[in-house]
């Protein structure tokens, strides 16, 4: 059974891996769309690739870490898409945003036989 430091630590976890790939995608968006220098190509492939390394730090199967981290995704892109780009979330993105996390904590933290 995960104790609740188990659960903080790969919530964290989720959350700097969120982080990385948007903000890595982010800085690649800025590159190609917004006629950044390669700086910005440089940084967000190197965020990316520290994206994928974070995963390995989880405590379960690839399967099931990537099926959840789909839920932390979806709701930090909502948070990113509200703080970065100025769009607020309405009641869909924040319902759909619950569900997805009330899957996470399914697929990564419930008590399994």
């Amino acid at each position: 059974m995960l104790q609740i430091m188990d659960i903080f630590r790969s919530l964290s976890l989720f959350v700097l891996a969120g982080l990385c790939e948007i903000g890595g995608g982010y800085l690649m968006w800025l590159w190609l769309r917004d006629d950044k220098g390669i700086l910005f190509a440089l940084l967000g492939a190197l965020t990316l690739i520290v994206y994928g390394i974070i995963p390995t730090f989880q405590p379960s199967n690839f399967g099931r870490v990537y099926a959840a981290y789909g839920g932390i995704f979806i709701v930090l892109s909502i948070l990113w898409g509200w703080q970065i780009d100025k769009i607020a979330p309405d009641k869909f993105d924040l319902i759909g945003g619950l569900i997805a996390l009330i899957g996470v904590g399914i697929i990564m933290y419930w008590p399994r036989g």
